[in-house]
Parts: structure tokens; sequence; C-alpha cells
């Protein structure tokens, strides 16, 4: 479903850029400062990684380590996913989704110009909010029944047993 809105047209032009080597209490001041949810890496023009609030939660505070010591090369994600400015953003909703992620650069001839957020997304065609929300709503339901079916394996009961032992639990 093309919506006529491209990349280029809802992006951010100019995104909170940090630097590998600040700490990750800079970062988390930085964010809040600037109210966004995750900073991007740039170097020559180019994006490194990106560091989200999700990473400082599962790559430091559920870890128990100490943000003033860690800086941001530590918990980076380096993987990253791009898209090109003049791709459709019911494209870029889909890959955003299929990839559980909420933000992408963007990238044109390998240089980095902008950043598009899921908000961004939302702000323009609020009526994708049903496709998202859908999304998230069949990956929790499935990390549920992954719950569940571990649980009963664990034990090597069945999978209704053990339901029903949790119930009497409750």
């Amino acid at each position: 479903m093309q919506t006529g809105y491209k990349v280029i047209d809802i992006m951010t032009n100019k995104p909170v850029i940090a630097s590998r080597d600040m700490s990750l209490k800079d970062a988390a001041q930085l964010m809040h400062k600037e109210n966004i949810n995750s900073l991007i890496i740039v170097e020559n023009d180019i994006p490194m990684g990106i560091v989200t609030d999700e990473d400082f939660v599962r790559k430091c505070i559920a870890k128990g380590l100490d943000s003033k010591k860690l800086k941001i090369r530590d918990i980076i994600s380096t993987d990253l996913l791009t898209i090109s400015p003049d791709v459709d953003i019911s494209e870029a909703l889909k890959m955003m989704t299929n990839h559980g992620i909420r933000q992408l650069p963007v990238v044109d001839e390998k240089k980095f110009v902008g950043f598009l957020t899921m908000k961004d997304i939302l702000k323009i065609q609020p009526d994708l909010i049903d496709l998202v929300a859908e999304k998230y709503e069949i990956r929790e339901e499935s990390r549920k029944l992954r719950e569940l079916e571990k649980m009963a394996e664990d034990d090597g009961s069945s999978f209704f047993s053990k339901l029903k032992l949790r119930k009497k639990r409750r």
C-alpha cells in the first residue's frame, strides 16, 4: 500500500548524533534533554551504529553495570539497517515492524542524510498505527506461548498440566 509520502518528506534532517566515546550517563542525559529514544553514531558521514533506550536497559541496567563507567561503544548496535530517502514510508514501516526496530538511518549514496523514526511515520499516517499494533500483539502472544512451552519442557509435564498448576498458584 503506497502512501505517496517518501522517507525524505518526513525524516528528521538533523538528528542528534553522539560519539562512541560518550559515557552512557552523558548519553542518557542528552537523550532526556532532547526527548529522544536513540542516538546515532556517525563517522565520516557514514552511520556506524545506534544506541537506544532499550540498549541501556538490556545491556547496562539489567546487568547491573555502571553507566558512569561504560561508554556508548560498550553497548552500541552496529548491525544497522538503513533506508533510502526515496522509499515510500509504507515500505519503511514494513521494514521496521518486520525487524522489530523503531528507527532507521537514512542513507543516500552511502552518505548519512537523516533519521526516520516510527513516531515520524505515525505523525503523518496515524491510520498505520493499527498495522504496527497488530504486529506487536502477534509478537507478544508468540513470546507468551514460547514461555509456557519452555515451562512445560523444564519439568517434563504436559502443556495443559502446567497451565492448571499455574492457575492454582494464583
